[in-house]
């Protein structure tokens, strides 16, 4: 049996490599070109060249394979062009699925995000079923992938294709290497360069329990259905405060409210695109996220899946420890 994985040079991707390769399944990769397969080091996967906006690639890419992973997504809070990322997210989602359907693949795993879910800010949470609209979305990466899975459902409705919905929410831990905003918070306040803190939170899930999670929803997911792949509810300053405690640091005491830092957000993101440089650590779009906490409820999936997530912790020193050997803590 041979899976084709997607996004599998970035973070989550690579992680359900390995997975696979642990399980003893042959596993194919698809990457750009351009891509740094620095994640695929010493792993026996078949790479082929390939690109979600490129149909031609992607029928070579899916001849002979009997499960789909699609994981791969442009995942940023900024960008200098939306449409780049509508058309990676939206329109690749849908090449691809539509791509190894044609190729006889009968199973499929759709990697989506608790980006597009509501929020309930009492217990349990944001489930699966929590009420949500399109005008909810803030900025390019949360509308393109509401848009991308409400794209992937029609496709399963009206195609009858057997797909499941898998939607992480904050995945930490080690080969996050680009790193992705999340990481880039990380390795800010291990580096002791977060002295303050806004009042939001976030569901913690360490990346190789998200990855496992992908293979449970392919054994035992629902045609159709979808799973958040969570972990633990932390606020900012919880989180803050244990990587200062595993890295020996102070933890910062002072919050700053959100409406004073988007000004800063605001020349920041100006600089940002008249240099035409890289995505800023500080955006309107993300402080206006962080007026919410991200907090989510994966009993569904461990009810119905036998998701096992490990302890926020866990996730946090996995990650501070590979950013320290890796190099990036300054």
């Amino acid at each position: 049996m041979t899976a084709l994985v997607t996004g599998a040079t970035g973070f989550v991707g690579s992680a359900v490599a390995r997975k696979l390769l642990n399980r003893g399944e042959s596993v194919r990769v698809m990457a750009r070109e351009s891509s740094d397969k620095s994640n695929l080091d010493g792993l026996d996967v078949e790479i082929v060249t390939g690109d979600l906006t490129d149909k031609a690639s992607l029928k070579a890419a899916c001849q002979g394979i009997d499960r789909l992973y699609h994981v791969a997504a442009d995942y940023r809070l900024w960008t200098l062009d939306p449409k780049e990322m509508l058309k990676a997210n939206v329109e690749g989602s849908q090449n691809i699925v539509l791509a190894a359907a044609e190729a006889g693949v009968t199973r499929m795993v759709y990697c989506s995000s608790v980006a597009v879910l509501g929020i309930d800010p009492a217990p349990p949470h944001g489930t699966e079923d929590t009420p949500v609209t399109y005008a909810n979305m803030i900025g390019p990466y949360k509308q393109s992938k509401f848009l991308a899975e409400e794209a992937v459902r029609d496709i399963i409705e009206k195609q009858g294709l057997d797909v499941v919905i898998v939607n992480p929410s904050t995945p930490i831990g080690p080969r996050d290497i680009k790193p992705t905003p999340t990481g880039r918070m990380i390795v800010e306040a291990a580096s002791g360069k977060m002295p303050a803190y806004v009042d939001t939170g976030l569901n913690i899930a360490h990346v190789d329990d998200v990855a496992e999670g992908h293979l449970l929803a392919m054994d035992k997911g629902g045609t159709g259905e979808r799973y958040i792949l969570g972990g633990e509810n932390m606020t900012l300053r919880e989180i803050l405060t244990d990587i200062a405690g595993i890295v020996g640091r102070k933890p910062p005491k002072v919050r700053i409210p959100h409406n004073a830092i988007l000004p800063f957000a605001a020349l920041a993101e100006g600089w940002a695109r008249m240099t035409r440089g890289k995505e800023p650590f500080a955006t309107l779009d993300g402080i206006k996220m962080a007026k919410k906490k991200m907090f989510f409820s994966a009993e569904k999936a461990k009810r119905e899946l036998g998701y096992s997530p490990r302890p926020a912790h866990e996730a946090l020193a996995d990650a501070v420890d590979w950013f320290r050997e890796k190099n990036y803590l300054r």
